[in-house]
């Protein structure tokens, strides 16, 4: 336990729940500034804690960024996680609703994680490419199992250009709607499913 200045009994953070601390401070600077305008004494000044201990957690400020983008990549594929045995319409749209709530509840992580790929650091953009993959995959294994939707049997290639050009389309709308929150967020989900559901149709 700690005191601080006003008396009161402080519980000291496990190690963990810094960890967490420090990248959630990151996630909504990295969100708010580009990433050289953001200054690691800011992270730990804002989360009270000295510079050092911010570099025993992550010794430089590319592992920290990288750290920020994978905690997000993590949350975000749990999300979307497919449920066997579900219509692929289904999945997607308990999919979307799922990580529309997210993406509302956590913009700054959101933010900061697409802004990844702009980052010139060959770890930082691999980690931000790994979760585009994984999503792609999610979405081509839960239309293969569902025969409706698969049948008839379409080219692999076109696919997954399909669904790489769709994931570029919902990232641009949910950016677009966290700045300007006007659509509801059933209206967001509808224009996305129709937007994949269009996408995967098969060519007349």
């Amino acid at each position: 336990m700690a005191v601080d200045p006003c008396g009161r009994i402080r519980r000291r953070m496990s190690s963990e729940e810094r960890r967490e601390q420090l990248l959630s401070v990151g996630a909504r600077l990295f969100a708010q500034h580009p990433y050289d305008d953001v200054w690691v004494e800011q992270v730990a000044e804002i989360a009270g804690v000295s510079r050092g201990l911010l570099y025993h957690y992550f010794p430089t400020k590319r592992e920290f960024f990288a750290a920020v983008v994978r905690r997000e990549s993590e949350r975000m594929l749990t999300l979307t996680e497919a449920v066997p045995g579900l219509p692929f319409q289904e999945q997607i749209d308990a999919g979307l609703d799922t990580f529309l709530a997210h993406v509302e509840q956590h913009a700054s992580g959101f933010r900061a994680f697409h802004r990844a790929e702009a980052a010139g650091d060959p770890t930082v953009r691999a980690v931000h490419r790994e979760y585009l993959a994984g999503v792609e995959e999610q979405i081509l294994q839960a239309l293969a199992a569902d025969p409706s939707v698969a049948d008839p049997p379409r080219d692999p290639g076109a696919l997954r250009l399909a669904v790489r050009g769709w994931l570029a389309f919902m990232v641009a709308v949910c950016m677009e709607w966290l700045d300007e929150p006007g659509p509801s967020r059933e209206q967001v989900r509808e224009l996305c499913a129709r937007a994949l559901m269009g996408a995967l149709a098969p060519a007349p």
